[in-house]
């Protein structure tokens, strides 16, 4: 149902001027009349009629009709209606991006592996891929283990940022320490074990916390990257933190000289990190000394963010980075200066994040801004096209960390690959975002984790290194994901272990914090959290108590 349309009178410039007006609607011209009145005084009425149509002002028609946010014409609605995604007519399909159809009618969105195939081997006879066969193809099964998916939530803590949550890390030693960087720049070091045993540092940086790594030679010290410019080393047990590099030594002067780190990695071997900008540059400090070594290097098209780096986990000597130049790009760390790159990988949009694979390094996953995954199986091969490329929704607009397919570290085949999703999927009257694990080697959809309780969008998920455990960050909350024990009693009761932390209430009010807000968690919107038992009523085989 439309708007109603209001017609609205426009006010008197002058009072010279409504008096006119007056007198112009008081003067009936009538033939008759006139020709017994002199010629003179005809003329003169009939130009005082003439002034006062030329000064008469038209009302003002304001009709209040509702227009399409996409392409601002009105008739039609585009966006989201509950979980179902309206697309613009005037556009293509938002997941695929092309012309034909809508996203609820879109191939590949019932089947993400559709119009995918795996590639043949190209350039077999290559020397280096005659190396790679040899050294490296034995360490890769024959026969695809079944994947394990973490598919329950184990224990959460609701509101455990202040701000949305941007990076997760899990400590290389201690299988239950999950760090966490959001927003505002703060550090958090949470034993999910022991759920309440959790820790926030604040003063670590005063913005965006972008990406963390743990030092390969101290486990009980991480560097971060951060949007205040600055690369920090940090004790998580005690929470003292040194700035290793900034880049703003003079404070801000506008955003055209403003430096922001992004990308950061370390070459264990060299001793040395990696961090770029959003100028296009990359930097690299002495692990050893804390110092920088060398100058900037351009590693991308200059003014452009370098949202990633990864080194390779075989070869350490080459490097992999990405950014909103929509190129990832292959480096040698041996001979590294600009233009020198290996190979250059086109995308359409903006790649969020690259990574060569956990086991052999010899394959490299993009998530590019265009709704794709591409998968290049060897780097050994021609990197002149990807292997495959799947569609998934991960599109998004603003106040979200961006999505990043992250390789399964565990998985010896090196094909399965866990990312969030953005168009949300109707489960039982609920709109629901699950988290998606996907077959890369057949784009195959392995499943499809969930949980009723949390409605908000998980961006950011992290497998664990060793155990069958997946970490999200979801707003300003992190869960942990346990796969379902199929052999626990039938009557037995899973209890669910939930810490809130925080103010509550609904923040999602402030201009520009819709990011922020957990209210859509557990079903609390607009209530007072109060510790208290809540019974989910589901299947007599699966009762599960919610502790908050």
């Amino acid at each position: 149902m439309g708007f109603p349309n209001l017609v609205t009178e426009r006010e008197t410039s002058s009072e010279e001027s409504s008096s006119s007006e007056d007198e112009g609607e008081n003067i009936v011209v009538d033939d008759s009349e006139n020709e017994e009145e002199e010629e003179e005084e005809e003329e003169e009425a009939q130009e005082e009629v003439v002034e006062t149509k030329k000064r008469e002002k038209k009302p003002i028609t304001i009709s209040l009709k509702k227009v399409c946010k996409v392409c601002k014409k009105a008739g039609h609605q585009a966006g989201f209606q509950g979980a179902t995604y309206i697309d613009c007519p005037m556009k293509p399909c938002f997941l695929c991006k092309m012309p034909g159809h809508t996203t609820m009618t879109c191939p590949h969105r019932v089947a993400t592996e559709h119009g995918v195939l795996p590639a043949s081997p190209r350039n077999a006879r290559h020397s280096v891929n005659f190396v790679f066969e040899r050294q490296l193809r034995p360490n890769v099964p024959a026969i695809k283990p079944a994947f394990v998916v973490p598919d329950h939530v184990d224990c959460g803590v609701i509101r455990y940022h202040s701000r949305r949550v941007t990076c997760l890390e899990f400590h290389p030693t201690n299988n239950n320490i999950l760090l966490s960087g959001d927003k505002k720049g703060q550090l958090g070091v949470w034993d999910f074990i022991k759920v309440s045993e959790k820790t926030v540092y604040s003063s670590v940086h005063t913005c965006i916390l972008n990406n963390m790594r743990f030092s390969s030679v101290n486990h009980g010290t991480i560097y971060a990257a951060s949007s205040d410019g600055t690369i920090s080393c940090t004790d998580i047990e005690t929470g003292f933190s040194e700035s290793l590099m900034d880049l703003n030594p003079n404070g801000w002067h506008g955003p055209s000289s403003w430096r922001m780190l992004y990308g950061l990695d370390i070459n264990a071997e060299k001793g040395l990190v990696l961090v770029a900008d959003n100028f296009g540059f990359l930097y690299m400090l002495d692990a050893r000394t804390n110092g920088r070594t060398g100058g900037p290097i351009l590693i991308h098209k200059k003014g452009t963010k370098v949202v990633g780096l990864h080194i390779n986990p075989v070869q350490p000597e080459l490097l992999l980075s990405c950014g909103n130049d929509h190129f990832a790009r292959l480096w040698d760390i041996r001979r590294l200066e600009a233009g020198s790159s290996i190979c250059d990988l086109a995308h359409r949009r903006v790649v969020n994040s690259a990574y060569f694979s956990p086991q052999t390094g010899s394959k490299i996953l993009t998530t590019s801004q265009d709704n794709r995954l591409r998968v290049w199986d060897s780097i050994f091969g021609s990197l002149d096209s990807p292997s495959r490329e799947i569609v998934h929704s991960h599109d998004f607009n603003r106040h979200l960390t961006a999505f990043r397919a992250e390789w399964d570290p565990k998985d010896p085949s090196e094909s399965l690959v866990v990312i969030g999703r953005y168009i949300s999927e109707n489960y039982n009257g609920v709109a629901l975002h699950p988290i998606d694990f996907i077959d890369i080697s057949n784009g195959q959809l392995v499943a499809e984790v969930m949980d009723p309780n949390i409605t908000t969008i998980s961006p950011v998920n992290k497998l664990h290194p060793r155990d069958d455990v997946l970490a999200s960050g979801s707003s300003r909350s992190l869960f942990i994901w346990r796969p379902k024990d199929e052999s626990e009693h039938v009557e037995q009761k899973v209890e669910w272990k939930i810490l809130t932390c925080g103010k509550s209430g609904n923040n999602s009010s402030r201009k520009g914090d819709s990011d922020d807000s957990d209210d859509g968690l557990l079903g609390l919107k607009g209530k007072k959290l109060k510790r208290r038992r809540i019974q989910i009523k589901s299947s007599q085989k699966d009762q599960r108590a919610l502790v908050l």
